[in-house]
């Protein structure tokens, strides 16, 4: 795709875009374009830039170098508020609502619609109320929105950029937590947008999704500028081994076969809250057993009533042939049940403290068999985790400085150190990149080799394909099918998932 060095007379031009934190470039060199009724696909693995020019175009970041105009005008925005003031939004891919407030609140914070000097609050839910059900979430919007799933949290951020008048809107892993039928309806309102003049920036490690959303794409990687494609209809391999930088055969492992011993048993599982009924599974040694469904079948509930997290109307599990009826996540644990949560920042890890301290938690007798826990021991218990798992970092570095991917892989860490014979993995690679997602897969192949019993819920299709020896579908809390792995594909996964 060639550019003109003439900024556009209509939407966005960023020409020569840089950033550096003291002596340290994080973007060099990045020229780009989107014009009115576009969406350009900006693609790159966890620091490749993507953030970074995102922030600069939306006002968090001031630039180094290079300019940038807006509708044929020079654009530097201050802020946010300058940047929303000219019409460009941002979609964070980390979710910043105020969990003590409704729906309609969040939706309209800051600017809540008003009548005679007093908050409209009739006006400010039903509009509110519009934006959700376009995106497919019927719901109350007096609903507090700590009471929200993921995937309906990330629907209110969409709800909530959509609220704005912008013209240009940058999402940045907007279906992280979203499935079909919830990215079929966002991808719906993004057309319509589309025709009415509206741009998009859109941000996202779900590569199949490019081809149906983008109309460009723009390639980052280390910071610059390394492809540009004037179609979205490029085969996934050609991008991915743009954003790595080399070759890549293959993103799933090998499909190992499992053992004949049973490790987990489920028999008509039922959940108090009535988020599924009836359920009953098996899992053997040395298999990963995968959960499909679209998001409200029941699939994290369930996975949360197995590891002691919700309560159990009737059903029973056994595990190695004893039954376990959990009151609390410490029963599962010390039956051998471990679960990786969905929300890794607020769910899996403490982001303030070091990796060190992380990996420790909940596994000093294994850190200090002694009972005497001492920087050290947890800093040599650390690193043996950190180099196992692969992690990019040090035992004294915080958490929260580390990628999507490492942070994911200090949940892992934690959790498979524990030695326990079931891991549960809930949405394993969310808003992870396409090189530390392979990484990912290998660790959860290798946990299978080991002999675990290993489950995984995703709301990517093709992962659960790709990684599971059988595949469960969920549908409405019920069990709508267990395929092997020959038999199943997205036709006959997604018929099952639809019932």
């Amino acid at each position: 795709m060639s550019q003109s060095n003439e900024p556009l007379a209509t939407g966005l031009s960023v020409r020569g875009a840089g950033k550096k934190y003291g002596p340290v470039t994080v973007l060099e060199g990045v020229d780009l374009e989107v014009g009115p009724g576009e969406v350009v696909a900006l693609l790159g693995e966890n620091g490749a830039g993507k953030s970074t020019i995102s922030s600069i175009i939306a006002g968090l970041v001031q630039p180094t170098a290079g300019t940038m105009t807006w509708n044929g005008q020079p654009y530097a925005p201050a802020n946010p508020r300058d940047a929303l003031a000219r019409g460009i939004g941002l979609i964070h891919q980390e979710m910043r609502l105020l969990p003590d407030l409704s729906i309609a609140e969040n939706v309209f914070v800051g600017r809540q619609p008003t009548t005679m000097g007093r908050i409209d609050r009739a006006s400010m839910e039903k509009r509110a109320a519009e934006q959700l059900h376009r995106l497919g979430l019927h719901v109350r919007t007096s609903t507090l929105v700590r009471n929200l799933r993921i995937a309906a949290q990330q629907q209110v951020e969409i709800a909530k950029a959509l609220t704005l008048d912008a013209r240009l809107l940058i999402l940045d892993e907007p279906t992280a937590a979203l499935g079909g039928e919830e990215t079929d309806h966002l991808f719906e309102q993004v057309e319509r947008l589309k025709k009415e003049g509206m741009g998009f920036i859109y941000i996202s490690h779900r590569l199949d999704e490019i081809a149906r959303i983008a109309d460009r794409v723009v390639v980052l990687r280390d910071g610059r500028l390394v492809g540009t494609y004037a179609t979205a209809q490029v085969p996934v391999k050609t991008l991915v081994e743009a954003m790595v930088g080399r070759s890549v055969e293959r993103m799933f492992p090998a499909i190992a076969a499992a053992t004949s011993r049973e490790v987990l048993r489920v028999e008509g599982l039922s959940a108090l809250d009535k988020s599924f009924s009836d359920v009953s599974f098996n899992v053997h040694a040395g298999e990963v057993f995968g959960i499909a469904g679209i998001v409200g079948a029941g699939r994290t509930e369930l996975v949360r009533a197995i590891a002691g997290a919700d309560p159990i109307a009737a059903g029973s599990i056994i595990i190695d042939g004893k039954p376990l009826a959990p009151r609390s996540p410490a029963d599962s644990l010390a039956a051998g049940i471990v679960l990786v949560p969905e929300d890794r920042k607020d769910q899996g890890l403490i982001l303030e403290h070091t990796i060190g301290d992380n990996i420790a938690l909940g596994n000093y007798p294994r850190v200090a068999p002694s009972g005497f826990v001492t920087p050290s021991a947890v800093r040599r218990y650390a690193n043996e985790n950190i180099k196992r798992f692969g992690v990019k970092g040090s035992p004294a570095q915080p958490v929260n400085h580390l990628s999507g991917g490492n942070q994911q892989k200090v949940v892992l860490a934690k959790c498979i150190s524990r030695q326990p014979k079931v891991v549960i993995l809930d949405e394993p690679t969310r808003g992870i990149d396409v090189g530390a997602r392979a990484q990912i897969y290998d660790v959860i192949a290798g946990l299978a080799k080991q002999g675990l019993a290993v489950i995984v819920v995703s709301s990517d299709l093709d992962e659960v394909l790709g990684l599971a020896n059988r595949v469960m579908v969920l549908s409405r809390g019920l069990n709508r099918g267990i395929l092997d792995h020959d038999q199943a594909n997205r036709v006959s996964v997604m018929e099952r998932a639809t019932l």
